[in-house]
């Protein structure tokens, strides 16, 4: 399955309310596996987001309505990142090579590279 990270920043309504953020954390855990999703780890952490959460999710599409459901709470904002292994990311480079070898070709059209 895909991986993502899901920043979490507190809204003003998730400080009031952060003794309760334990349970809401296990319950949004819950949720998100049950739409078939897996989380690989969650961390409260220090600087510019409140809370970092690493999962594993069936599609893009869920991932990001769990993301905007969360937000929609009014506890927390979120940021989700779509990520990408060290060998997919090297993957995708490969195919540098063969777009630029079809945009030198000179009866082609430019290629579409949404399409790779």
């Amino acid at each position: 399955m895909p991986v993502y990270l899901v920043l979490m920043k507190l809204t003003e309504h998730g400080v009031q309310n952060i003794k309760n953020a334990p349970e809401r954390i296990d319950e949004a855990i819950r949720d998100f596996e049950a739409v078939g999703g897996r989380v690989i780890d969650f961390y409260a952490v220090m600087g510019d987001y409140d809370f970092v959460s690493i999962v594993e999710g069936p599609s893009d599409e869920v991932v990001m309505t769990f993301s905007l459901g969360l937000s929609a709470h009014g506890n927390v904002k979120t940021t989700s990142l779509r990520a990408f292994t060290k060998e997919q990311f090297a993957k995708a480079l490969k195919q540098l090579d063969r777009l630029e070898r079809l945009a030198e070709a000179p009866d082609r059209p430019s290629p579409d590279i949404t399409r790779y």
